[in-house]
């Protein structure tokens, strides 16, 4: 099996409501998909959603990136060898993680139904059979926030993610607001997005939020600063959880060498798509720490490629994919899985997605054909 043509299109998916988190805020998502043709005749479908602060690239350098460098590079190749189509990208260029994982995904994809199987049977096979969908909150007022809780309590959801991350006295205020608004026997993960900068304002935080019953408190400093979470971790009876700090294996060795994190997220856009999630997965494993399987609020096809490797493994505890759910009209059906309080994936070959070309067609603002 070669791969025969790669198309590439830049869409805009538009949310039922503004995404905002501590360093943006957005009305709607740029995402690049990917349409991978083997010669053949299969296709093969991938997703890219970059973020300069995290991944550092913008939609048009990753949209550039993909069509003049990687797709080119790609034709004629084997989808099947995934740790020869990493090798190619890797020498080719530089990080680049979340133009990678577009190409990444597609091959999953379309060796999925090359061989009539699930993408998560690529991966090791199915552990989890469903997982609780947690709602995510953007930053707002207290009181707004509270009643958004309370309303998605009422639709069956037992969790959230609450993103903080403003300043530190009115991030309490939002904690404590919803928390009060929900009850104890609700879980509540805080996302401060690298927003209270250091350790010091962030223990400041944590003396007020100590006996709130918090599942988890999530980068809180700046992502490079893996010095200051080895400090709070030592600090806090919270549970610690690395996001941004964690892009690739150096990274996890890092984090693993200093123990600096009692649980780790991990996104496939910032680290290249499902192989090197995998491989993170697995080092996570060997040092006992906890991961989750994270998304940059991606469409079905990003979400559902994080799906499946979460399925997979065993140390992957929780998921934070809620795109399709966020998303006033996708390209994929992959909402029809969220069955709330859970997910849970279908049995169809590759990613399980039906992609709407005509949708994508909708939202296509711009695309490019290499072959």
């Amino acid at each position: 099996m070669k791969i025969k043509q790669i198309e590439v299109f830049s869409v805009n998916l538009p949310l039922i409501k503004p995404f905002i988190i501590s360093y943006a805020t957005y009305p709607y998502i740029r995402s690049i998909i990917v349409k991978l043709t083997t010669e053949c005749g299969l296709v093969g479908w991938g997703e890219s959603v970059p973020d300069e602060h995290i991944t550092g690239e913008t939609p048009d350098s990753a949209y550039a990136m993909l069509k003049n460098t990687l797709a080119p590079l790609l034709i004629g190749k084997n989808p099947m060898e995934f740790e020869k189509i990493h090798e190619i990208m890797d020498k080719s260029v530089h990080r680049a993680p979340a133009a990678k994982a577009a190409i990444d995904i597609a091959c999953f994809d379309v060796v999925g139904k090359k061989l009539g199987v699930p993408v998560y049977q690529l991966l090791g096979g199915r552990y989890h059979e469903k997982f609780p969908v947690t709602h995510v909150l953007s930053i707002d007022e207290p009181e707004k926030m509270a009643d958004e809780a309370e309303e998605k309590i009422k639709e069956g959801y037992r969790s959230f993610k609450m993103k903080v991350g403003v300043d530190v006295s009115g991030d309490v205020k939002r904690i404590k607001a919803v928390r009060e608004r929900v009850g104890e026997d609700i879980a509540i993960r805080v996302d401060v997005n690298q927003g209270w900068e250091n350790s010091a304002n962030t223990l400041q935080a944590l003396r007020q939020l100590e006996f709130l019953g918090l599942d988890w408190l999530e980068q809180p400093v700046v992502q490079d600063d893996i010095d200051a979470m080895v400090e709070i971790k030592s600090k806090s009876s919270i549970p610690l959880m690395i996001d941004e700090g964690l892009r690739n294996m150096n990274d996890m060795r890092q984090i693993i060498a200093k123990r600096a994190a009692d649980k780790v997220n991990i996104k496939l856009m910032k680290c290249g798509g499902i192989y090197p999630a995998m491989k993170l997965a697995n080092m996570a494993e060997m040092a006992g720490i906890e991961c989750q399987i994270g998304s940059m609020v991606e469409s079905s096809i990003g979400s559902a490629a994080g799906f499946h490797v979460a399925f997979s493994k065993k140390i992957i505890k929780s998921v934070e994919l809620t795109g399709p759910v966020k998303f006033s009209k996708d390209i994929g059906d992959l909402k029809e899985s969220y069955i709330i309080p859970f997910i849970q994936l279908n049995e169809r070959p590759g990613l399980g997605v039906a992609v709407d070309e005509a949708v994508l067609a909708e939202l296509t603002q711009y695309k490019d054909l290499i072959q």
